[in-house]
């Protein structure tokens, strides 16, 4: 009885079945980050790059990326596998290598008709010989 009674004394816990909300993606505009790097420039005591950083949630890779940026124009890079451009020929290759493999296929389908043709007439020949 007093196995049960501590049991439930101490209830397990259960852990939360709800899946946490992916986070999403921080994106900075140009204007914001022309702004930090100008901040993060004027900054001349010892720790407040840092304070800037801690304030704003960045991190020093950030400030080394927008000034590489800035010297390449601002321009963001896009993320991700690069897109392959639609090259004609590939694409006539493809349809080229499809309809050859359906030729091939009616090809050997012709090949067996024509030998179970030249069966059936062996056989009605021999059969009308034996008649005659």
């Amino acid at each position: 009885m007093e196995e049960k009674k501590s049991v439930m004394a101490h209830p397990q816990i259960v852990p939360d079945p709800e899946v946490p909300e992916k986070t999403v993606r921080r994106k900075f505009t140009a204007a914001y980050k022309l702004r930090i790097l100008k901040e993060a420039e004027s900054c001349t005591k010892l720790g407040e790059i840092g304070a800037l950083l801690r304030r704003e949630g960045l991190y020093s890779s950030s400030l080394t990326l927008w000034r590489r940026q800035v010297k390449e124009g601002l321009i963001p890079k896009k993320r991700g596998p690069v897109a392959q451009k639609a090259d004609p020929i590939i694409r006539r290759n493809a349809e080229l290598e499809r309809e050859n493999a359906r030729l091939v296929h009616k090809l050997k389908q012709a090949e067996l008709i024509i030998e179970v043709q030249k069966k059936v007439a062996e056989l009605l020949k021999g059969s009308s010989e034996e008649k005659s």
